[in-house]
This record gives structure tokens, C-alpha cells and sequence, in this order.
């Protein structure tokens, strides 16, 4: 069990990140034995544990005055094993530590050490753990550190720590059962009829792209001639799409993406209203070309067939982040054509502010999937998990770490499809280790001229499914991580070091399973579990009863 100190202002974040990393913890009571003590309210303190862990980015009175070595206001980045941690508060470094766990980057300054003392451990951190989460879920990370997913370090230093020093827990991680990762495949819908555009913005854009870039792109080896070729021919197309003696060949997107995916579920974000910008932060108009040419209600063809093949449609929202009034309408209109009550939401644009998690919240959406990056991919939220945002009571944030137009347009990072592919596999090969969810968007028209962005798609595909994912909708995703969130940890009175762990089984069936991990030296043997070098997995097993339980010997 950890006990954790920390500043009454600080209550939410604790509550958030011990949510994140699922292991059992209280809030510090002095006449409680705990086998880990935090400490995070500036101060250290004496306390019954094996292990104190004291952060803090300021120099504290139980400090060896000897030991600081500088300290820092500014943004720096510690090494931690061959990863990076980017703290964005406060830092102070420790001068003649020996157990070093943390490096200044760019230094062989200390930034955190580990010490013995009278037959317990106590290892000092130099920054402040719950201050770094409340900016990383709120703030989040500007686009340099994007690639960094620092929260879930945070949550591996701990881990870390703990196992080090011998310290026996148990956690459920975020991962479902027979499953290595979870994969969210997500579609805004922007543009679905060329039609509806005339000589607009938009159509000049394509045609740009579609005869000059795509001339460019195939000499400097960027497209293929046949691609190339396509998009010249959907060009030479256009005026006979527009007197309808041709195929509008953005208007099918439904079909390629149920061809492309297959069975696998996903989700289309719709935008409600025709025709409207919506506002900004400063309530002034948003820029006209925000605005969309078509309305859900003219999908409600396409929404039938989506659903009736297993995929999501949710809200593309254009004022519910920023007016609770005018979600709950959006909201409203998007139930209405799918007839399901339970609606989440991802922002035209990327729009979203601090209050945006309220003010969905307060319109009815029962999830948000907007935290992302338009200009690059990553972790802006610092994590692969879905999580609370900061003053509200339900609703939960799917983060966006991956979208089309940010990994193909020049103006962002310009890739080639080769090069699209790593960094998506980067970005996989951290969800496998840390677990969680990797959330993509592939827009409506990027299969279709001239984009032609599907091999990079088909692609990612194949590669989640190699590895073991669990595809689901934001919506299936959301609920599996509330089903996680459900559980809760008690200790068996029946059984010396036992503690039982239970969970609402409203999140039944139809999700995957949850697993019990087991952080020791316990051999493998017993019925329903595997044994890793690190770590023993239990699964848990679902019941229709009102809770369900699983015991483990720590």
C-alpha cells in the first residue's frame, strides 16, 4: 500500500494519477504501516514505510544542505535509462549523490538519488510529481516534447522504484485482457461531396496539390507515377463530377473505409450544421473556411450503413467546446440521426481550451477525444491512457496522438508514406510498452484523390493487428477504461499481505477483461497466470454478479 502527503490543492491530480497507475494507495494516516510513503507537500516526513519517496523541486529542511547543487525555474529534461523526461516546473539537483536515478540532460547533475537509511530506503526526487501531471492534463506538452510520452514515464519511474528497493504491489495495468495494446481508428468528417464546394478554398487546394504537387511529388520520388497518375485523371474528372455525368469520388468514403477496415470497429466524428465557423476563445468568429458544406443530417445514409457494420458516429464539434448550450444541441442532432444516447465528441479543428472539459461535460458528451497535436503526433496530454480532465466529474479524454494531415502536409512535418510509417510504429511500440490506446484520425477523403494516403493506412492496420490489438470504437475504448477506473483495492483480513480487488460488472461482457499484476519473485505455477520476468499476470474473471473479485498474494 502507498501512503501519499501531499497539498490539499493537489487532491484531484493525486486522485487522477493513481487512476493512471492503478495500485493500491490512501492518502497518509500516521497511525497506518504503509510499505511506500509519498511525499510531495514540500517536506519530508518520518513515517512507518520501507520506502519514503520525497519530490519536491525546491530544497526542503530535512535536505543535506550539502547536496544542492543548483536550482531551476525554467523547463529542462532528465535522463532516465535511455529515456527522456521533460519537467516543466521547478527542478533542484543534488551535488555527491551516489545511487543516481535521474540526470540533468546535457549534465552529470543529479536530479534524483536513492539512499539507505537506518535499514529503509529513502530516494529523493528533485521536482514535483503532482505538479508536472496538473500541467501535463491541463497545459499539456508543446510540440518539441511530443513524441515523449511523460506522464507514462513518470508512472515507470515509480514503478521502477519500487520494484528496485524490493517493494512488493500490485497494479492492473492499462491493458485488456489476451490483448497487447488497444487501437482507436478514428475519422473526421470534413469534406464527403467535392460537389458541395464549388470554386471554394478547398477545391483550389486540390487542384494545386492534385496537378503541381503531385508532378513535384512524383519527380522527387515522394508519389508513385500511378498515384500520380490517378490524381491527374480525378483532375481531368472534376468538371463532369460537377454536372453529374461522373462519380463524385469523395462522396464514398463509407465504402472505402468499410472496404479498408474490414471488420475492424471505428469511429466518424460529424459535424452537425452546415454552413456555420462557430467562434473562437475570444467569442469572435472563427475564420468562414471553417465552416463546413454539408450537415450530418445529409449522411443519414451513410450514418445507417456505418452502423449497421459495427462502426461509432459521434459529434465533430464546432461551439460545444466553449458553450455548453450549443453541445448539448450538437449533441442532440448527432443522437437524434444515430439513435444512441451515448455521444462522444472531437472539436473541428482541434478547437479546446482549459474549460472545454466542463463545457463538454455540461452539454452531455460522454467522452472527448480533441487532445491532440494539428502540426505534429504525439503525446500532448503526455500519456497513452484515457483520463479525467481537471474539474470534471465524468467525463473522460481519448487523447488524438495521430493524424493524417499533421504527418503528410508540407506545412507540418511532410512526410513521405515510408517515413509515416515509422513514426507510427514509434508511436505503437510505446503503447505496447506502457500500454493503453493508440488513437488515429485518417480523415474522410484521405484514401480518395489527392491524398491517396491508404497504403499508410492499410499499412498501420496490419501492423496493430500483428501485434495484438484490441480495435475498438472511442466509445467501446472509453468504456473499457472506465471499467478499469471501476476497480478498487481492498485488503483480505483472511489472508497476511492479501488484498482483493473488485469491480462493477455494469462494464460486462461485451469488453475485454481486465488483469491483475503481480510486481515480485513469486514463481509461475498457479492456475490463470503467466509469469514474466518482471511481473506475474492474473486474469480477472467476469461474473454477472453486481461486483466481482480476484485475490492475490503479495
Amino acid at each position: 500500500m502507498i501512503g501519499v502527503i501531499a497539498n490539499p490543492a493537489d487532491r484531484e491530480v493525486v486522485c487522477e494519477f493513481f487512476e493512471l497507475f492503478k495500485t493500491p494507495w490512501e492518502f497518509y494516516r500516521k497511525d497506518q504501516h504503509y510499505d511506500v510513503v509519498i511525499c510531495a507537500d514540500g517536506s519530508e516526513r518520518e513515517a512507518s514505510a520501507e520506502l519514503i519517496v520525497t519530490y519536491s523541486g525546491n530544497s526542503n529542511s530535512c535536505d543535506d544542505r550539502a547536496r544542492i547543487a543548483s536550482q531551476r525555474t525554467k523547463p529542462c529534461v532528465l535522463s532516465y535509462r535511455e529515456s527522456r523526461i521533460p519537467i516543466y516546473g521547478p527542478t533542484v539537483s543534488f551535488a555527491g549523490a551516489r545511487n543516481v536515478l535521474l540526470k540533468v540532460e546535457g549534465s552529470e547533475e543529479c536530479a534524483a538519488y536513492l539512499d539507505e537509511d537506518g535499514g529503509r530506503s529513502r530516494a529523493r526526487i528533485g521536482y514535483d510529481l503532482f505538479s508536472e501531471i496538473h500541467t501535463l492534463l491541463t497545459v499539456g506538452q508543446p510540440h518539441f516534447n511530443a513524441s515523449i510520452p511523460t506522464l507514462e514515464l513518470h508512472i515507470a519511474l515509480l514503478s521502477d522504484l519500487l520494484t528496485e528497493c524490493g517493494i512488493s504491489f500490485v497494479e492492473i495495468p492499462p491493458v485488456p485482457e489476451g490483448c497487447q495494446l488497444v487501437a482507436c481508428l478514428t475519422h473526421d468528417v470534413d469534406h464527403p461531396s467535392i460537389c458541395k464546394h464549388g470554386l471554394d478554398h478547398t477545391v483550389i487546394g486540390f487542384l494545386l496539390r492534385a496537378t503541381f504537387g503531385s508532378l513535384i511529388d512524383v519527380f522527387r520520388g515522394r508519389m508513385s507515377i500511378r498515384d500520380g497518375i490517378q490524381n491527374w485523371l480525378a483532375v481531368i474528372k472534376l468538371p463532369f463530377v460537377y454536372v453529374g455525368f461522373a462519380k463524385d469520388f469523395w462522396r464514398d468514403f463509407d465504402r472505402r473505409y468499410l472496404q479498408v477496415e474490414g471488420d475492424l470497429p471505428s469511429t466518424f466524428f460529424m459535424i452537425p450544421r452546415r454552413g456555420y465557423a462557430g467562434r473562437r476563445a475570444d467569442d469572435n468568429p472563427a475564420p468562414p473556411f471553417r465552416a463546413a458544406r454539408y450537415a450530418a443530417a445529409e449522411l443519414a445514409d451513410s450514418i445507417s450503413k456505418l452502423r449497421a457494420a459495427g462502426h461509432e458516429v459521434g459529434l465533430h464539434g464546432i461551439d460545444a467546446w466553449i458553450d455548453s448550450s450549443a453541445g448539448r444541441e450538437e449533441l442532440e442532432e448527432i443522437r437524434h440521426l444515430t439513435g444512441v444516447a451515448e455521444t462522444g465528441a472531437r472539436m473541428h479543428w482541434l478547437y479546446y481550451n482549459e474549460e472545454s472539459p466542463a463545457k463538454l461535460e455540461q452539454g452531455g458528451a460522454t467522452y472527448d477525444s480533441t487532445i491532440g497535436y494539428n502540426d505534429t503526433v504525439g503525446y500532448r496530454a503526455g500519456t497513452t491512457q484515457a483520463y479525467r480532465p481537471v474539474g470534471v466529474e465524468r467525463l473522460l479524454e481519448l487523447p488524438l496522438h495521430a493524424m493524417d494531415t499533421a504527418l503528410f502536409y508540407p506545412s507540418y512535418l511532410h512526410l513521405t508514406s515510408r517515413e509515416a510509417s515509422t513514426r507510427l510504429r514509434q508511436l505503437t511500440d510505446d503503447v505496447v510498452r506502457y500500454g493503453g490506446c493508440l488513437t488515429v484520425n485518417w480523415h474522410d477523403r484521405s484514401l480518395a484523390p489527392e491524398r491517396l494516403w491508404d497504403g499508410c493506412y492499410r499499412e498501420l492496420i496490419q501492423d496493430l493487428k500483428s501485434r495484438g490489438a484490441w480495435f475498438a470504437t472511442a466509445g467501446q475504448a472509453t468504456a473499457w477504461f472506465r471499467k478499469r477506473r471501476s476497480a478498487t483495492f481492498e485488503a483480505d483480513d483472511s489472508l497476511p499481505g492479501a488484498v482483493r480487488v473488485e469491480f462493477d460488472a455494469e462494464w460486462g461482457a461485451s469488453l475485454p477483461g481486465l488483469r491483475l499484476r503481480i510486481r515480485d519473485k513469486r514463481e509461475a505455477g498457479e492456475t490463470g497466470a503467466r509469469r514474466s520476468v518482471d511481473y506475474l499476470d492474473i486474469t480477472v474473471d467476469q461474473c454477472a454478479e453486481k461486483n466481482v473479485s480476484a485475490e492475490a498474494r503479495r
